[in-house]
């Protein structure tokens, strides 16, 4: 029985990776974001870089936004309410997760690159 006991919960860890992975803390998404651009694909709307600025401002190639920290989920306002998102941090990889879902990634590069 604990040898089929010890498959079972071996075959459920393999089928779920997403589990395994720790979403980030406040703390954690100001760390890794403030002050730098983030360049990726969302599921909905497809291939982003944006700069993060320490002051709160989201700079984009033709556009600009704001962002917040609220808790531990990253909040992106761009002229309408906010939309906020759990964030997994796995080095550079961000991996952008709203209701339990992976709704995009990015990877992270530092300072403003393209001089948004």
């Amino acid at each position: 029985m604990f040898n089929r006991l010890t498959l079972t919960l071996l075959l459920a860890a393999v089928a779920s990776p997403g589990l395994a992975q720790t979403l980030a803390t406040g703390p954690e998404i100001t760390a890794a974001i403030s002050g730098n651009t983030v360049q990726g694909s969302m599921t909905a709307s497809g291939a982003y870089t944006e700069f993060y600025a320490a002051d709160g401002t989201i700079k984009g190639a033709d556009y600009a936004g704001a962002w917040t920290v609220e808790g531990d989920t990253m909040c992106f306002s761009y002229g309408e309410a906010p939309d906020c998102w759990n964030v997994r941090i796995e080095g550079e990889t961000v991996t952008w997760v709203q209701d339990g879902v992976d709704g995009g990634t990015g990877t992270i590069v530092a300072g403003n690159p393209n001089n948004y």
